[in-house]
């Protein structure tokens, strides 16, 4: 179902706190376009939660984390889907919805983690560990979700792995994921040297100094951190285990040790919290503007598409992880 366009006054409530009046008269007239090629296309926008407040609050129809937008994808009716993310994002999109026309903004929206591995080096690592199953995190290519048996998210990793029922499992690519999920677990976890580029530079020593700053703030961390990260804070989840977090607890201070974009958007859905703001940026994802997005459903580009005889491999990893769900509490 496409959604109704809501008036620019009702938009700019949600992202005033972040958007100065003279940058919104700006950006309006691009949201307005693309509102209006939205329903020209019979088009909707899935937007990531590391998106900016203008496409996250201003033109997107669902927005989540990677769980949440592959479940969105496989049920949309949309005739056209563009990916306000980055390009493994938007290739699972076209995974579940193969007849729908998928675009990326911007082709060159890629991710770190997605590409310290290859479909060749799943089958080697197959070859090393014979009988192993792959869980492969989501946050990789097609080709790589084709070598893989189940993919996961941060969000139901672990219960991906131990719905397995198997003592030992293959877990690819993000090592301080597969380290963090280990220490769940009794299934023993072998892993491979990937890490996403924001989360890996956070450390405990960082962690440290917030609390010392600010007296009282929570400390939440994603498992894309390091263990000794994770260590340091009172709670760790996935993006959509940070907003259940702030719903539940309603913390008067809190820290979100992830993406920077994170705390603008949760900012205006929790305006009783203080968010001190950690800011590592994923230049990826802020490839990613309205200018794109509007020339994206302009032109229909940039389409992805992927090879048939691989999308079907790649798909029955992924389906497998939509029948796991979402780990409770994550």
């Amino acid at each position: 179902m496409l959604s109704t366009h809501p008036q620019l006054d009702e938009l700019y409530d949600r992202v005033k706190a972040h958007v100065p009046p003279v940058e919104w008269a700006v950006m309006s007239p691009l949201i307005e376009k693309i509102w209006r090629l939205k329903t020209e296309r019979k088009a909707v926008i899935l937007a990531h939660n590391y998106q900016t407040p203008e496409i996250y609050y201003g033109v997107a129809d669902f927005t989540g984390d990677s769980l949440a937008l592959a479940q969105q994808a496989a049920q949309s009716q949309a005739e056209v889907i563009v990916m306000a993310g980055v390009h493994f994002m938007a290739e699972t999109t076209k995974l579940l919805n193969p007849k729908a026309t998928v675009l990326i903004p911007d082709a060159r929206a890629g991710c770190s983690l997605a590409e310290s591995i290859t479909g060749a080096d799943v089958r080697r690592l197959r070859q090393q560990y014979p009988g192993v199953p792959v869980v492969t995190y989501v946050n990789t290519s097609a080709e790589v979700k084709a070598e893989s048996d189940i993919c996961c998210t941060s969000g139901n990793a672990l219960k991906v792995v131990e719905s397995l029922g198997v003592d030992r499992v293959l877990f690819i690519p993000d090592q301080y994921l597969a380290a963090n999920v280990a220490r769940e677990t009794r299934v023993e976890i072998l892993t491979y040297a990937g890490s996403c580029m924001v989360h890996e530079q956070f450390t405990p020593q960082d962690l440290r100094e917030i609390r010392s700053l600010h007296p009282g703030v929570k400390l939440v961390a994603h498992p894309e951190c390091p263990p000794e990260v994770v260590d340091e804070a009172d709670m760790s989840g996935s993006t959509a285990g940070m907003v259940e977090y702030l719903k539940r607890e309603r913390p008067a201070k809190v820290a979100l040790i992830t993406e920077c974009s994170m705390s603008d958007n949760l900012m205006s859905q929790f305006p009783e919290t203080e968010f001190v703001r950690p800011c590592n940026m994923c230049p990826y994802m802020k490839r990613i503007t309205l200018e794109k997005i509007a020339r994206s459903l302009e032109t229909l580009t940039v389409p992805v598409e992927i090879d048939p005889a691989l999308a079907q491999r790649a798909r029955r990893s992924v389906e497998r992880m939509l029948q796991v769900g979402r780990q409770k509490g994550k």
